[in-house]
């Protein structure tokens, strides 16, 4: 009978779970400390306006749709929504091939010059180029301004998510090459038919990266795109933020009465609305295609 006596919870026991309790509520504190801005912005844009003009509250009583309504009878949002898609989906297919590609021969212990390759990439990480340089290779030397290649460019190629991929292709035993060599497999046939395969978590993770990257882009649409037909929608958000009164930008002939803060926040949820649904899906890849590699067993 003593054997099925339970026994006391050891000290040790006891302060671990303390220790574990405390790290929950501050993640759980700071985590509430992040969610209520998105909040403060989500059920703002569905206040109404007599309401905004008071202040922001948690959970207001009026509701209404008319910043929405506002938004989408332009046609600028549509225009932007398109630019934005548009160098978002190609950009992000385009850069994670290239760098996939990069990373696949800076990993191949078969290539003489790999750690040439791998320097050279790292080099532009410790001396990256002026902003005047830039702009003048952009705009007068290639010639891409008011062009959409003046988005997709600049971003198509990342040092640091070369180097993350190739620190996955690594990991990946060379046995696999050496098999598919000697059946008579060429070296494309190996990197599409069974290195990609294979390298899904990071080539998601990668993906994630890009698509943040292209989405969130507005400088270079600042620098570059005079045209508004061509502008992505975080430069329409931020001609919006910049100058409230500069409604007439959307080009909307909707008589609503709407406060600008209202066009604001609602063109806020509007930009991160994608990204925010992004998130879920990658979600399974994202943490194993960060932390594969990183240490090497």
């Amino acid at each position: 009978m003593r054997g099925n006596r339970s026994r006391p919870a050891k000290p040790r026991d006891a302060s671990q779970l303390a220790v574990s309790a405390v790290a929950y509520a501050f993640i759980g504190a700071f985590a509430l400390l992040c969610f209520i801005p998105f909040w403060l912005v989500y059920i703002g844009s569905f206040t109404a306006e007599s309401q905004i003009v008071q202040g922001f509250r948690m959970f207001p009583t009026a509701f209404s749709l008319d910043a929405y309504r506002f938004l989408f009878e332009g046609s600028q949002v549509y225009r932007s929504g398109f630019v934005s898609v548009f160098i978002t989906v190609a950009g992000t297919m385009a850069a994670v091939l290239m760098t996939a590609m990069f990373a696949y021969v800076a990993a191949h212990p078969k290539v003489k010059y790999r750690h040439a390759l791998s320097f050279y990439i790292y080099f532009t990480m410790l001396f990256p180029p002026g902003l005047v340089g830039y702009y003048l290779l952009i705009s007068n030397w290639l010639g891409l301004r008011d062009s959409l290649l003046a988005l997709l460019l600049p971003l198509l190629f990342s040092a640091f998510n070369s180097f993350l991929m190739t620190s996955y292709f690594r990991t990946l035993p060379f046995e696999l090459n050496e098999a598919a060599t000697v059946d008579g497999a060429h070296e494309l046939y190996v990197f599409f038919r069974i290195i990609w395969p294979v390298s899904m978590p990071v080539i998601a993770t990668i993906a994630l990266f890009y698509a943040l990257s292209y989405w969130n882009d507005w400088f270079n649409a600042l620098m570059f795109i005079d045209d508004s037909h061509r502008h992505p929608l975080q430069m329409m958000l931020r001609r919006i933020i910049s100058n409230s009164q500069n409604l007439d930008y959307l080009n909307t002939s909707a008589n609503i009465p709407v406060s600008a803060t209202g066009v604001q926040l609602s063109t806020v949820v509007v930009t991160i609305g994608p990204m925010i649904f992004l998130y879920p899906w990658l979600q399974r890849y994202f943490i194993k295609g960060m932390t594969i590699g990183a240490v090497k067993g």
